[in-house]
């Protein structure tokens, strides 16, 4: 289902309206969207876009993720539950995708890390692991998390019930995208339960619910599904069979199966497993014929999500060497080696080449020393290159600016580091596009607070005067940016043991501090007290409550309740309580208040919202507490979730939203399973399978 929930969020300040919503792949829409120009990456070869089906949900502003138009706070609810945001395109609706929201609204779940607070206590961050949902955690006596008995006797059987008598899409897709996240249970032969539930909906005659039983397979992870994935993905005679004995596999399907081959790869314990789907996404990418963008942008990104274990010895990216020289299923380095001479070679679109160097740079954690090193400053002065390069497409700038990020640190003694830091905080000044100076500024502060070898703190230094620069004498537009990057550099110093005590940090927190104190604008706002929250200023707290009680937009007070939660503010607990008490009518601004008490550890925001779903009416409200409660996780959220699923008097969209949470609460990993696809993303450089404002259809905008 798609993110609809988060569909209005995004849109800060109040300035857009949600225009109408149907659904899609039962969940939320988050993303912002098939940003591609006219001619880009969108539509395209093998039978266009998705239908759009199902009745019209309702038209609510709010607090959500990236994407449709209405203003509001992140992960608010804006539409049905697998809805696709039917809204205006983003020319039409003059959507500013260059707000600092859509940013945090793809990158917040390693902040939030919501479950581990219900779970299991506050989660200890720090470290590459933190970023990638693996924080280790505290064990709480009294963890709400549902016990597997609840999971597998309760939720499942609702689930599967609901698929033998259901048809409609969004209850379909969204209890398909459930008992993949659930997973299956553990067994010695390795058999699946799932797979062959979900296989049966590939020959669904609706495309929304055959290509959501795709993706499926992947979030499920099972690798007796790379077969499956594979022939659909080559839309080969066995493919066309599984989809209905069509002419071909439409290439959304096919789009989705690469990505289903990424998630499988990702979690896949075999190296030959691994290694046999990079080789299906390199011989895609070389024999893809189709007119969009979108099979070899969603074989670019998984490649990147499936790091072979066998380093391998690689060629460094020698200039003259072709792309396919040493196949990328080989080793590690031939896929570094590889995405690099496709990053290099101008003959291939802009748009596919823009997701290379964050895969590259995914794909460099964890290398040997001596190779890391030779590889980083290799790819690094390549991406410092286009940054300089003035006929450079503006995605292309983004995605090197970003990765660039990933691939700097705060030492002070190393030259590539000062020079990957150097460009960046030049990065306002030199270059024209908004979107390219934004990102600068959360790469320059990734970078800063990466630990690096040499005198760390004159890195952190220069970092620290660079955003400060453009908090206080910045251009408008970026200083939101500024103010969010000093929290997102302030929240990794404060995680590494290395750099935990650098005066920095007060320094990064008294600067935010004092904007927030000093700004009314409410998309400002928002961000500094996003800032503020996760980088635990606790001495903001006072501010914020006064702000919350001040602020008379919703997505801004939702940002500031959801930054109290973020800090562990206790002392905010009964003025986000009344905030809850006072929203039954406001859904966006109720669902960002919820979470923000589930941050804080309040054990009664479940029953209460228990007792509003069973009284709204309101498809809004309905889709607002269905989505908190599965946020939140709570094991006490199931019963009346599993009731509203099973309730046929609600409407479809209803049900369906219910089934998603179940999903959420239930699922078997700590963070949502595409993060590992949007975090560090570049989603301005956009097709409609990754991501779509006016569709909400792609892989970033499913639950």
């Amino acid at each position: 289902m798609k993110k609809l929930l988060l569909g209005a969020a995004l849109l800060i300040g109040g300035t857009y309206a949600l225009q109408g919503l149907t659904h899609a792949h039962g969940g939320q829409y988050r993303g912002p969207g098939d940003t591609v120009p006219p001619g880009g990456g969108g539509s395209g070869g093998g039978g266009g876009a998705g239908p759009s089906t199902g009745p019209a949900g309702p038209s609510t502003p709010g607090p959500s993720g990236p994407g449709t138009p209405g203003p509001g706070a992140p992960g608010a609810p804006g539409a049905a539950p697998g809805a696709r945001a039917v809204t205006q395109g983003a020319a039409d609706s003059g959507t500013d995708l260059t707000l600092w929201s859509f940013w945090w609204e793809f990158n917040k779940e390693p902040y939030l890390q919501l479950k581990a607070h219900i779970h299991e206590g506050q989660p200890e961050t720090g470290g590459e692991g933190w970023f990638l949902g693996q924080a280790e955690k505290k064990q709480s006596k009294d963890s709400l998390k549902p016990t597997e008995q609840q999971v597998r006797e309760t939720i499942v059987p609702a689930l599967l019930k609901a698929l033998e008598k259901e048809t409609n899409n969004d209850i379909v897709t969204g209890c398909l995208i459930a008992l993949a996240k659930i997973g299956d249970p553990q067994t010695e032969d390795g058999e699946s339960k799932f797979e062959p539930v979900l296989r049966k909906y590939l020959s669904d005659k609706n495309q929304e619910i055959s290509e959501t039983a795709a993706v499926a397979l992947g979030i499920l992870a099972n690798p007796k599904s790379i077969p499956v994935l594979e022939s659909l993905l080559k839309d080969d005679a066995a493919g066309r069979k599984m989809v209905g004995d069509a002419n071909e596999v439409n290439f959304r399907t096919r789009a989705f199966a690469a990505y289903g081959l990424g998630l499988i790869g990702n979690k896949a314990s075999s190296e030959a497993d691994k290694a046999k789907i990079v080789q299906i996404l390199r011989q895609t990418i070389e024999t893809d014929n189709t007119r969009s963008r979108d099979l070899k942008v969603a074989c670019i990104i998984s490649m990147g999500l499936v790091p072979l274990e066998t380093v391998g010895t690689g060629v460094q990216g020698e200039k003259d060497k072709k792309a396919a020289a040493v196949a990328p299923e080989t080793s590690r380095l031939a896929q570094i080696d590889y995405l690099l001479a496709f990053f290099r070679n101008e003959e291939q679109h802009y748009l596919v080449r823009a997701h290379c160097p964050t895969a590259m740079a995914r794909l460099l954690q964890r290398l040997p020393e001596q190779n890391f090193k030779a590889y980083r400053e290799l790819i690094a002065n390549d991406l410092i290159e286009r940054v300089a390069k003035k006929k450079e497409k503006d995605e292309v700038v983004q995605s090197s600016i970003l990765a660039l990020g990933l691939l700097g640190t705060n030492d002070g003694g190393d030259a590539l580091d000062k020079k990957i830091r150097e460009t960046l905080a030049a990065v306002p000044e030199n270059i024209g596009d908004a979107q390219a100076r934004n990102f600068a500024m959360i790469a320059l502060a990734t970078a800063g607070g990466t630990p690096g070898i040499k005198d760390p703190e004159s890195g952190i230094e220069e970092v620290r005067k660079a955003l400060l620069k453009q908090l206080s004498d910045g251009k408008s537009t970026i200083k939101p940016w500024a103010g969010l990057a000093c929290g997102v550099m302030a929240a990794k110093l404060k995680g590494s043991d290395a750099t935990s005590g650098s005066p920095a940090i007060a320094s990064l927190q008294q600067a935010v501090r004092t904007a927030l104190g000093d700004q009314s604008d409410p998309s400002r706002v928002g961000a500094f007290a996003i800032s503020a929250g996760i980088m635990k200023d606790i001495e903001a707290t006072k501010l914020l409550i006064t702000k919350l009680g001040e602020e008379k937009q919703d997505d801004a007070r939702g940002y500031v309740a959801l930054g109290l939660g973020l800090m562990n503010a206790g002392d905010a607990k009964d003025a986000i309580q009344k905030v809850v008490e006072e929203s039954k009518y406001r859904p966006d601004l109720l669902k960002q208040a919820a979470i923000a008490l589930g941050l804080l550890g309040d054990k009664e925001v479940v029953p209460k919202l228990a007792v509003l779903l069973t009284e709204s009416k309101s498809l809004a409200t309905q889709a607002s507490i269905s989505s908190a409660l599965g946020f939140i996780g709570d094991a006490r959220s199931i019963d009346p979730l599993v009731t509203m699923l099973q309730n046929d008097q609600l409407t479809p969209t209803a049900r369906g939203f219910a089934a998603v949470a179940l999903g959420i609460v239930a699922d078997k990993e700590p963070l949502p399973w595409n993060a590992k696809i949007g975090i560090d993303l570049n989603y301005r450089a956009s097709t409609e399978t990754l991501t779509n404002t006016s569709a909400g259809t792609g892989i970033l905008d499913i639950l």
